[in-house]
Parts: structure tokens; C-alpha cells; sequence
């Protein structure tokens, strides 16, 4: 197939008057058929849709439960949620501060 960058005018004019005959019999197809015949073209895009850590979770423990529930077995009960990290003093991260940047003078020193 020959790209459309290497058609002459008239083979162009040609294929547009083809075009026109194509929508044309489409029209006149939908008018007999009772309704309107669309043109075969790209899907229409749809919205991503993003599901929550916590809504997969849940659905996660609700099949394991279903399938524990089949093979006669207990119930899998999801694991407790980690506690969150606790946050570092005002002292502490002082004492790291002077720490860095000790060890990065040593090593400017040290390129010197």
C-alpha cells in the first residue's frame, strides 16, 4: 500500500470521490435499516479507572475468605495494618545534621 504522501492529485480526488460514494451508500443503508449506521473509526477513549490500596484489600480478603469458605478451611484474616513510624525529635535530628555534615567536610577535606 502506497503512502499517501505518493499519490498524484488525481488518484487524491479520486479516493475523496470515493469516500463521499461510501458515506453516501451508508447513509442511504441506515435510512433502510431504520437506524444510522456508524462509521467504523477508533473507540471512543474511557475514563482509567484506579481502584484504593484499601478497596483491593478488601476485595482480596473477601475472595480468600470465599475460597477458604469452598475448601472447608478457616478463614484467612488479613494482617494487621503496620503501626506508623514514629517521627524523629527536633533533638535527634540536630544531632544527625552535625553528624553529615561533619563526614562531608572530612571528605572535601579529603579530595583537597
Amino acid at each position: 500500500m502506497s503512502s499517501i504522501t505518493n499519490l498524484s492529485v488525481q488518484q487524491l480526488r479520486q479516493a475523496a470521490t470515493l469516500k463521499e460514494k461510501i458515506q453516501s451508500l451508508e447513509k442511504e443503508l441506515g435510512q433502510l435499516l431504520g437506524s444510522a449506521v456508524s462509521v467504523a473509526g477508533p473507540a471512543p477513549k474511557q475514563k482509567k479507572f484506579t481502584m484504593s490500596a484499601a478497596a483491593k484489600a478488601k476485595i482480596s480478603a473477601a475472595a480468600k475468605a470465599r475460597w477458604a469458605k469452598i475448601k472447608g478451611k478457616t478463614p484467612v484474616t488479613a494482617p494487621a495494618p503496620k503501626p506508623a513510624k514514629g517521627k524523629m525529635s527536633a533533638a535527634t535530628r540536630a544531632k544527625l545534621s552535625a553528624k553529615l555534615k561533619a563526614s562531608w567536610a572530612r571528605r572535601r577535606a579529603a579530595k583537597k
